[in-house]
Parts: C-alpha cells; sequence; structure tokens
C-alpha cells in the first residue's frame, strides 16, 4: 500500500526546506555550477519550487531557505573537501571577487517573511545552522526536501532529517543533481529508501485533501 502523505501533512507540522535555491548556485549569478543550472532548469527546480513554496505559505507552514555561504576572508574554510578546495582554487586563479548577493535565495522562490538557515562550513544544510533545533522548537516533525543538489547537499540532508526522526518528503520534480540521469539514479536507488518521493503536484493534493476530510 502506497504511503498516504496526507497523513503527516497537518497544520503547524509541515516546513519546506529549499536546498541552495540560491542566486549563485541554480540563479542569474551562477559560475562555477552553470552545469547543475542547467539541469535545474530542465526540470524545473525554480518553478515547482516556487509553486511548492507558495502552498507552504498559504497553509503558514515555514518555508526555509537552506544557503551556503561564502566569506571574502575565507577564514576557516574547508579545505578536505575536495569539491570546496577546488572551487576555491579557481576562483583565486580567475581572480574572482566575492559577492554577496550570490548567496541570496533565487527571487522565484523568496517571500518575506521565509526563513534562511545559512552555513558557511560542511555539505549539508543540517552543519552549523541549528536548523535541526529551530525546526523541533516550532513544533515541526515533517518536512519537504526540494532543491540542490542530489549529489551532496540535498542527499545529505535527506539522510540528517531521517536520522534525526522527521518524515521526509521528497519534491521529486523540484530537485537535480548532475548529470541528470545520476540525479534520477540517486532518487530512484538511494532516497526512496529512507523518504517518501512525490510530485509536486501530489504534495499539493495531499496538502488540500486534509483541508477537505471532514
Amino acid at each position: 500500500m502506497a504511503f498516504n502523505i496526507a497523513s503527516v501533512l497537518g497544520p503547524g507540522r509541515v516546513a519546506v526546506l529549499l536546498s541552495e535555491v540560491q542566486r549563485g548556485v541554480v540563479g542569474d549569478l551562477t559560475g562555477h555550477f552553470k552545469g547543475l543550472a542547467d539541469i535545474a532548469a530542465e526540470v524545473g527546480v525554480l518553478r515547482n519550487g516556487s509553486r511548492l513554496a507558495d502552498a507552504a505559505r498559504v497553509r503558514g507552514a515555514p518555508v526555509v531557505h537552506c544557503l551556503a555561504i561564502g566569506d571574502p576572508a575565507q577564514f576557516g574554510h574547508n579545505t578536505n573537501i575536495p569539491l570546496l578546495a577546488g572551487l576555491a582554487r579557481r576562483a583565486q586563479a580567475a581572480g574572482l571577487v566575492y559577492n554577496p548577493q550570490a548567496d541570496t535565495p533565487c527571487p522565484e522562490v523568496w517571500r518575506e517573511g521565509d526563513v534562511i538557515a545559512s552555513r558557511l562550513h560542511g555539505m549539508g544544510p543540517m552543519a552549523d545552522t541549528a536548523l535541526d533545533q529551530r525546526l523541533r522548537n516550532a513544533g515541526i516533525t515533517t518536512v519537504i526536501v526540494a532543491g540542490v543538489s542530489l549529489n551532496v547537499a540535498v542527499t545529505n540532508l535527506t539522510l540528517d532529517c531521517a536520522n534525526r526522526g522527521y518524515q521526509v518528503i521528497v519534491a521529486k520534480d523540484a530537485v537535480a543533481g548532475i548529470p541528470r540521469e545520476y540525479g534520477e539514479a540517486v532518487l530512484t536507488n538511494s532516497l526512496a529508501m529512507v523518504a517518501t518521493l512525490a510530485s509536486v503536484d501530489d504534495i499539493i493534493a495531499a496538502w488540500t485533501a486534509t483541508e477537505t476530510a471532514p
């Protein structure tokens, strides 16, 4: 029997977590992540993520923007992680100047009143953000995950939330990885074992069902 999504979408218990849906990753200021941004556009991460966020706001559910931010001084930045170390070297070689606007949410998904959870360190939104504690303090028991990337951050976030006892729903048409086929394989072969996969349409329909149920 398929899992009933509506059963975990009770009022005051749900939050939408948007992973790295920010201007420097999938938005208008992307640079090193151009390939990922192109795939995110094909999948519809911004379009579907915006619809999901709007549906959450209508129902009073918090929309949390989980951002990976930079530091112009690069003080204490990760050097043990090849991805981050490589990005730092390429940025330095190209003479790129830190642009704080790259660390802001894409305007398509941002609205005043949304929540920001920023991290300077680590590869997932639970690192150094107190996100877990903030969600628990707010009474959240179900999280809906969207954003990028299925290569690292979205997968990390999904596993971290599952390990901490949250009911996790991954919006499968609002997440992306590179190459696209790899991202789809991660959804099918990994995340489906620890979370419920559902389209944004199905999530909104289930949310609506909770409002019309007797």
